[in-house]
C-alpha cells in the first residue's frame, strides 16, 4: 500500500505501481469485492466526463462502497467557498475524495486540508489514473511492459507528462513527438529520466521517426476542455500530427492504437485508424475503471 494520496504517478515507486497493476489485473479477473462495504467516495468535479465519472462509480460499487457526486455548479470550489473548506467539510461526510479540476493546485490544497484520502481524477498537470489504464492495457496484452516502445503523437499535456512517469517507471521507452512550443516542459523531462524503473522519454519532432519500431501508438486532442478558444489555431499547428492509416504504415504491422478518448475524429486520429483491427481504446476506457478499484482498494481499503 502507498502513501495516503494519489494527486500524481510521482507518489508511487516503481515497486507500487508494479503491485497496483498486479491487483487491478486481479480485480478485472476476480470480479467484485466487499472490501470497501460502508464507504463513500465524494467525487468533487469541475469538469464533466463520461468515463472519469462513471469509471469511479462502478469502482466503488464493485469495492461495495458507494460514490457521490457533486456536479461543477453545486461545488464551484474557489467561488462558493473556499477549496480548503470543501476539503474539510467533506472529510467529516466521507471517506475519500476524487477531484477532477483544471488547476494541479487545487488537487494539492484538497490534499493538504482534507484528512481523508485525495485522488487526482485528473487536473491540467497530470492525469495519473489515464496513466495507470495506459500501462494497464498494455501488461494485460504484453504480460511484461519492460522494453514496449509507446510513441506519444501530439501535445505534451497532462496525459503526456503522466504517461512519461510512469513509462520510465514500468520499463517503457515513450517517444513523444511534438510541434514546436508543445513539447513537454524540460523540467518533466529531467524528472522523468531521473526515475527508477528502467524505462526512458525522449523527444522528437518527426511523428514517422517516433513510430518506427512502436508497440503502440497514442493520440490525444489537440485542444483539451479549457482550450477552446486555441483550437483553431492548435488545429493549424498539428497539421501532420494525425494518427492516419499513413502514419501506421510506418510502424510494426501490429502496433496497437491508443487514444484516452473523448477523440476528434478527423482530427488528432481518423476514423480508420481509431476503428482498426489494432485499436484499444476501448480497452483502455475499461480498464480506467480497474485501474481505479486497484488504487481505491489500496488507500482506503489498505490493500
Amino acid at each position: 500500500m502507498f502513501g495516503r494520496d494519489f494527486t500524481s504517478v510521482l507518489d508511487l515507486s516503481p515497486d507500487e505501481l508494479s503491485g497496483l497493476l498486479d491487483l487491478a489485473l486481479g480485480m478485472k479477473r476476480d470480479g467484485s469485492s466487499p472490501l470497501l462495504a460502508g464507504q463513500t467516495l465524494a467525487l468533487v468535479f469541475e469538469k464533466p466526463s463520461l468515463r472519469t465519472r462513471t469509471s469511479f462509480e462502478m469502482a466503488m460499487y464493485r469495492l461495495g462502497g458507494r460514490a457521490l457526486y457533486l456536479s461543477p455548479m453545486e461545488v464551484q470550489m474557489g467561488a462558493r467557498e473556499p477549496v480548503k473548506d470543501v476539503a474539510r467539510v467533506l472529510s467529516r461526510m466521507v471517506q475519500g475524495i476524487a477531484a477532477r479540476t483544471y488547476g494541479h493546485d487545487t488537487v494539492l490544497e484538497l490534499a493538504q486540508y482534507a484528512s481523508v484520502p485525495v485522488v487526482n481524477a485528473l487536473s491540467d498537470d497530470e492525469h495519473p489514473c489515464q496513466a495507470l489504464a495506459d500501462v494497464l492495457t498494455l501488461r494485460e496484452r504484453y504480460g511484461s511492459l519492460r522494453g514496449l516502445r509507446i510513441a506519444y503523437i501530439g501535445d505534451g499535456n497532462n496525459v503526456a507528462r503522466s504517461l512519461a512517469y510512469a513509462s520510465v517507471m514500468t520499463g517503457i521507452d515513450l517517444v513523444v513527438a511534438a510541434p514546436v512550443g508543445y513539447e513537454l516542459p524540460d523540467e518533466t523531462i529531467e524528472v522523468a529520466r531521473a526515475l527508477q524503473g528502467g524505462g526512458s522519454v525522449v523527444q522528437v519532432r518527426d511523428p514517422y521517426e517516433a513510430v518506427r519500431g512502436a508497440t503502440a501508438v497514442y493520440a490525444d486532442v489537440w485542444a483539451s476542455m479549457g482550450q477552446e478558444d486555441e483550437a483553431e489555431q492548435r488545429a493549424e499547428d498539428f497539421a501532420g500530427y494525425q494518427i492516419d492509416m499513413a502514419l501506421l504504415a510506418a510502424a510494426p504491422p501490429d502496433a496497437l492504437v491508443m487514444h484516452d478518448l473523448p477523440a476528434h475524429r478527423g482530427e488528432e486520429i481518423s476514423e480508420e485508424a481509431i476503428e482498426s483491427p489494432n485499436s484499444v481504446v476501448f480497452e483502455q476506457a475499461e480498464n480506467r475503471m480497474h485501474a481505479q478499484q486497484a488504487v481505491l482498494a489500496s488507500i482506503l481499503g489498505g490493500r
